[in-house]
């Protein structure tokens, strides 16, 4: 393969980053073809060396998902970084969706139960005091204010939990990489 297709697949393959790291990655690559066509190796060889393009982008993809998710811990960060090291291939899907799955359910159950707590403290707390419930106004404001108390607690921790367990996705499937990686490569001959 020579340099423009090696580049030309690379530069496809990291369709998805933005247009700024593209480049910049490609750059990098461009950078690399001159300096070793400069010591006085073959297009082709530093292809080899380099590998398959397709898998260097996605490599590159998860680490940029990953990274970003490091930075700025968003939703969308989130969901970049746990689709990128899936791209990879470097999860064992048959073993892990078995085991995150159901504590991510229980984790998005407890969440949504938060937010359904907060609400009904809020409704306690406007028409409790109309109601005539036992112990009077003030009695049905405080019990509206530590329902909405206890919501927010829980959304605060499912969240911390959300973000544990993402980072924990993350350094596994990094190290499932890390390992599984050398059994991926082709032998060479």
């Amino acid at each position: 393969m020579n340099r423009n297709e090696f580049l030309a697949r690379l530069r496809r393959g990291l369709v998805g980053l933005t247009k700024a790291a593209a480049d910049e990655i490609v750059a990098d690559y461009e950078a690399h073809f001159d300096d070793a066509i400069a010591a006085g190796r073959s297009e082709a060889d530093i292809s080899a060396a380099l590998g398959d393009p397709d898998r260097l982008a996605r490599e590159l993809k998860a680490e940029a998902g990953a990274q970003a998710w490091a930075q700025q811990p968003t939703a969308s960060n989130a969901l970049g970084a746990v689709l990128g090291i899936l791209g990879l291939g470097a999860i064992d899907i048959l073993i892990l969706l078995p085991l995150v799955l159901p504590v991510f359910g229980t984790i998005l159950t407890f969440l949504v139960a938060g937010v359904g707590v907060f609400i009904a403290g809020g409704g306690v707390m406007v028409v409790g005091p109309f109601a005539g419930l036992p112990g009077g106004i003030f009695a049905a404001i405080l019990m509206g204010i530590g329902l909405m108390g206890l919501g927010v607690f829980m959304i605060a921790t499912m969240v911390i939990l959300i973000k544990w367990l993402i980072d924990a996705t993350i350094w596994y499937a990094r190290l499932h990489y890390r390992v599984a990686k050398p059994a991926l490569e082709p032998a060479n001959a």
